[in-house]
């Protein structure tokens, strides 16, 4: 078991606070994305429809490329804060602009704590929180087990969870590219799933937690399949 942190990891943005606005920053980064994602991968985005128009949620996507983050932005309008390493906060510039656009650091290297509240915070804020269970990008058709983290926090704050398949991603921009190539992605909302209850103490049981964790990777697996048979 990863060594749980509290430390300030460098680079860090300590300020950070769940702000729901859709800020002119964010409208204008979030147009970026979009335009961007629209001209070189013609998503095609399925039950888009399903995705709550308020409370909060937990998306789920499947990981096999690194421009897998803009594809969930295509779900809705909604605002949406996500996890990135914390290292990318070394660039002050980058760091900002991740910040306007929803992001919060993360200590990959250990169980953080720091991030763990904040991603409860968002979604206890009735706000869309993106993270990818797998942990890191994966290969392959076959979605494999997952971190416990999407379950956990999932049942902690009540909220449901929305696996979602991209297709094609890995594709457009494979492991070891430097740029992507234009190659259409499709993006498949799954149906959501209800959270873990609590027990009576107030707690979720590390069998509730795997029970659920499971649950979410064979959703997971229908909509990467679904998406991949469009």
């Amino acid at each position: 078991m990863a060594a749980v942190s509290d430390r300030p990891a460098e680079g860090r943005h300590e300020n950070f606070v769940v702000d729901s606005r859709r800020t002119l920053g964010y409208r204008f980064g979030r147009s970026i994305i979009m335009g961007v994602a629209r001209t070189l991968f013609r998503p095609r985005v399925i039950n888009a429809a399903e995705v709550p128009a308020t409370g909060g949620l937990l998306i789920a996507p499947v990981h096999r490329s690194n421009v897998d983050f803009a594809f969930p932005v295509l779900l809705t309008k909604r605002k949406m804060f996500f996890m990135a390493k914390d290292s990318l906060w070394k660039i002050s510039l980058l760091g900002r602009f991740l910040i306007a656009m929803g992001g919060f650091p993360v200590h990959r290297q250990s169980a953080d704590r720091t991030s763990l509240k904040r991603a409860e915070d968002i979604l206890a804020r009735g706000e869309v929180l993106i993270l990818f269970p797998e942990g890191t990008r994966q290969e392959g058709p076959a979605v494999a087990e997952l971190l416990e983290g999407a379950a956990f926090l999932a049942s902690r704050t009540g909220v449901p969870i929305m696996p979602v398949g991209i297709a094609n991603s890995d594709r457009a921009m494979p492991k070891g590219a430097k740029l992507p190539r234009p190659v259409r992605v499709t993006v498949y909302a799954g149906p959501l799933l209800a959270p873990a209850p609590l027990g009576p103490t107030g707690r979720i049981s590390r069998k509730a937690i795997a029970t659920s964790t499971e649950e979410l990777r064979s959703a997971l697996q229908a909509a990467y399949d679904a998406s991949k048979a469009l």
